[in-house]
């Protein structure tokens, strides 16, 4: 587990306002993939984080690498960290791989947003962990 000492008191007690708050701090990125490897969901992350990585992406080679790596790491049906998307959606990335866009994964990706704002991040504000680094925060 991650030591408070890490991150600023006031950045610990943000990351319980929203998920948001918690995914712009680099810390709370940590921390929060930390707790979804305890529950074996770290793939709604660590995808997350590579289709904002990939919205970056400004070169047509490096756009069409990486659209191809999330697909086959994230994606496609038996992907090493295959995300929980239907099969409309899965079916439209694949479509769309031969000559992918900058929002190629948008839907994928909100839903995946939705399921973490939703499902694991209330989880993680109960969890022990975040518990432990507030408690720790405030005491600072």
């Amino acid at each position: 587990m991650l030591n408070s000492t890490m991150a600023p008191v006031d950045d610990v007690v943000a990351w319980g306002e929203s998920l948001d708050q918690l995914l712009e701090c680099k810390t709370g990125q940590l921390v929060f993939e930390d707790f979804l490897r305890t529950e074996y969901s770290e793939e709604n992350l660590l995808f997350w984080l590579a289709c904002e990585d990939y919205r970056k992406t400004t070169s047509q080679t490096e756009i069409t690498t990486a659209a191809k790596r999330i697909y086959t790491e994230f994606v496609q049906v038996d992907a090493p960290r295959q995300i929980n998307i239907d099969c409309v959606i899965r079916e439209s990335i694949r479509e769309n791989l031969s000559q992918p866009w900058p929002n190629c994964f948008d839907r994928a990706q909100r839903l995946i947003y939705g399921l973490m704002e939703n499902d694991c991040y209330p989880r993680f504000l109960k969890s022990e962990m975040y518990q432990a680094l507030l408690e720790q925060a405030e005491q600072q």
